[in-house]
């Protein structure tokens, strides 16, 4: 089949890469010249596990290829997917789809034959029949270009592994026409067992919200109970065990922590409250608030926890480090990141703040000029008081304590992500913290 993606960034370009391995012939879209040029030499801007190797095979075959042209994907593709970015709009709450609707108008007047477009973008309940009814009055074809809405469901750092082998594919459609094309594009991803549900528009714009802030919620839960196991002397650890083992909750997505960031969720969980109050559905709103509010109140949380390991000292002057920039391991993305917040929040503190990351030293850089930063993880802390572990990232969890141990000013770490074995830390030295972990195991500095 031949296809096009609209849209190259986090989402485009994986599935672009992905859709050429399904054996489709692809072109890929994008308004920067600079990014395609990069992209057709095979060059991948984003960090995501074995997306080098797709675009590299890819496009050296001639399966795969970009341009700045949406002209050409018009006339080339028989099915166009949205991938542009739908980022949160002014007043906070809502998605901002200029760039769907951006790209409806440049792309549907030059659409003269039946064809399908395919949404993948994150957008609000009724944004399908809108995007509908604007491209049947721009498109020479009229209604005879029918319009899917097939939001994704990618963990960044997965993005790959989620497009190919995805746990489930949902289409929002109104035609048997527009079935059949879903079903083309998705062949050989259905014929390996993947379940398609086939929904109205409504349902699959509604769905992406429902899942992304499920799991906000899940992660909100879990936080609030760490924070009462810090006050009541419990363990954190012991209780997602406990409640993970029930087939009705499951561990999955409940990891204390100083909470979740990206370039989705935290959007994704707005405009979900946001279409709450609209929808006049009251109390669900106040429920999905309340998440975000805990959510939001997770950095104050840490900067608590790494006050008293300092013994409630002021933190003015204080040399900490801090192991994470990127939201999540696995990803080069900073956006809304948990870890730049808190090393932020430190540097106002008053503390000297260096950063480590395995990727994202340079995203982080051009986000957070103002903070120092290195790729070196045992020069990260040299003479530091304390090491701030803020990302997960494995090379974190399988460092090696005595090595660190022996370069810092004391060996202090607060695992503001519950991401260690504290055993063999603690046996080569270093005084452990973590969120919701018993007050005798988080033994404050003299």
């Amino acid at each position: 089949m031949r296809v096009s993606v609209i849209g190259c960034g986090h989402l485009g370009i994986p599935h672009a890469a992905a859709m050429a391995e399904l054996g489709h012939e692809v072109i890929g879209v994008d308004v920067d010249q600079a990014k395609v040029d990069r992209l057709n030499a095979g060059a991948c801007p984003i960090y995501e596990a074995g997306l080098p190797e797709l675009l590299t095979r890819h496009t050296a075959s001639g399966r795969l290829r970009f341009t700045t042209d949406i002209r050409e994907a018009a006339a080339f593709a028989e099915l166009h997917f949205l991938g542009v970015g739908t980022p949160i709009n002014s007043d906070g709450r809502s998605y901002d789809t200029a760039q769907v609707f951006g790209a409806i108008r440049q792309l549907a007047p030059h659409l003269d034959r039946p064809c399908t477009i395919v949404g993948k973008s994150t957008v609000s309940v009724g944004t399908t029949a809108e995007v509908t009814a604007l491209t049947h009055s721009l498109a020479p074809a009229g209604d005879l270009v029918d319009v899917v809405w097939n939001p994704e469901f990618l963990r960044e750092g997965h993005a790959v592994q989620d497009t190919l082998r995805p746990d489930r594919l949902i289409a929002g459609l109104t035609t048997a026409g527009a079935e059949k094309a879903i079903r083309t594009v998705y062949a050989p991803i259905l014929d390996a067992g993947v379940p398609l549900f086939v929904t109205d528009p409504p349902t699959a714009e509604l769905a992406k919200g429902a899942a992304n802030t499920f799991l906000g919620l899940k992660i909100s839960y879990i936080n609030a109970v760490a924070d009462m196991c810090d006050a009541a002397g419990g363990d954190i650890s012991q209780i997602v065990d406990i409640l993970g083992i029930d087939p009705r909750i499951g561990s999955g997505g409940m990891r204390p922590g100083i909470g979740y960031g990206g370039g989705c969720l935290p959007k994704d969980i707005r405009a979900f409250t946001a279409s709450a109050h609209q929808l006049g559905v009251t109390d669900a709103a106040a429920l999905l608030r309340a998440a975000e509010q805990i959510n939001e109140n997770r950095i104050g949380v840490a900067m608590d926890l790494i006050t008293r390991a300092l013994g409630n000292r002021p933190l003015t002057g204080a040399r900490v480090t801090v192991w994470g920039a990127a939201f999540k391991p696995g990803t080069n993305d900073v956006r809304e990141s948990p870890a730049l917040a808190l090393a932020h929040a430190l540097q106002q503190a008053g503390a000297t703040v260096t950063v480590h990351d395995p990727q994202a030293v340079a995203s982080a850089t051009a986000r957070n000029p103002e903070l120092d930063y290195t790729d070196d993880l045992l020069a990260s802390v040299d003479g530091a008081e304390l090491v701030a572990l803020a990302t997960e990232w494995p090379q974190y969890r399988h460092a090696e304590p005595q090595s660190l141990a022996d370069r810092t000013a004391r060996p202090l770490i607060v695992d503001c992500r519950t991401t260690l074995d504290p055993g063999p830390w603690r046996k080569a030295g270093w005084t452990v913290h973590q969120l919701g972990r018993p007050a005798e195991e988080q033994r404050s500095m003299p």
